[in-house]
């Protein structure tokens, strides 16, 4: 009998992906408690409609639910379906990013505003901010990151970094200053150094391309649901997911697509 040994890559990217299932579970309990000022570790999780604390056997990210048919053990309540989807998406994430970034830097630092996107876009989208503790903590970690690869001898393009963090604070910041906070929030000053520090360990393409897609994603998305009847002209619109997604193209598309933009315009 042959024994087919994984190779490195294939074997981190799988424990990423199981790593990513239970950060997701985790995030279920950020995004529903922490807009509600509830801390994230106490008291554990439990039914809301019977109050039973969820046993360990029904917390296996999206087995569980599956194993319940979606509803609780003890009082038959449905329990919704995105507990599920946000497990599975953050694990299809972490698997994702590990096999994009393979240098150690860009994934820990990679994997810290992959697993904070997704909590903060879930709750722009359901309460329209981004709550600080949730962009505090991802700074936080990044920065830990960062130190402990400059501990390690790992070289950064510090100058690079501080570049990427200035200008998106300041495109931010000027917006939200100049409009009186009416054409961004707080939230979205604060998240727009994280992502700046995330795209500075890239390059100037990342950067910039990740920068301007957000306001590009938005742009589109706005007018597509003005166009279909579904928001008026004027109505407020969450940023922080664009910002996001925006940050994502430039992360794992940043340095192709600034290349075919210079060479569409002649410059390389």
């Amino acid at each position: 009998m042959s024994v087919v040994l994984l190779s490195p890559m294939p074997l981190l990217v799988g424990l990423l992906g199981v790593l990513g299932l239970a950060v997701g579970s985790f995030l279920n309990v950020v995004v529903h408690r922490v807009p509600a000022g509830l801390s994230v570790v106490s008291p554990p999780s439990a039914c809301p409609g019977c109050a039973h604390e969820v046993r360990p056997r029904d917390n296996i990210p999206v087995v569980s639910w599956l194993l319940l048919r979606g509803r609780c053990r003890d009082c038959a309540m449905p329990i919704s379906g995105r507990y599920p989807l946000v497990e599975a998406a953050t694990g299809l994430a972490f698997a994702f990013t590990a096999w994009r970034l393979t240098d150690p830097v860009l994934l820990g630092a990679g994997l810290v505003v992959v697993a904070a996107g997704i909590a903060l876009a879930l709750i722009d989208l359901e309460h329209g901010r981004l709550p600080f503790a949730i962009t505090g903590v991802a700074a936080g970690l990044v920065v830990a990151v960062l130190a402990v690869a400059a501990v390690a001898g790992v070289s950064l393009d510090l100058a690079t970094i501080a570049l990427s963090t200035t200008i998106w604070l300041a495109l931010y910041g000027g917006v939200w200053l100049f409009t009186a906070g009416r054409g961004m929030g707080l939230g979205d000053v604060a998240l727009a150094p994280l992502l700046g520090v995330a795209l500075g360990l890239w390059g100037l393409g990342p950067i910039l391309v990740g920068l301007m897609a957000g306001f590009a994603v938005g742009a589109v998305t706005v007018v597509s649901l003005m166009a279909s009847g579904r928001i008026q002209r004027g109505a407020a619109v969450p940023h922080g997911p664009f910002m996001l997604v925006g940050a994502a193209i430039g992360l794992f598309a940043g340095e192709p697509v600034a290349q075919a933009y210079l060479r569409l315009v002649g410059l390389s």
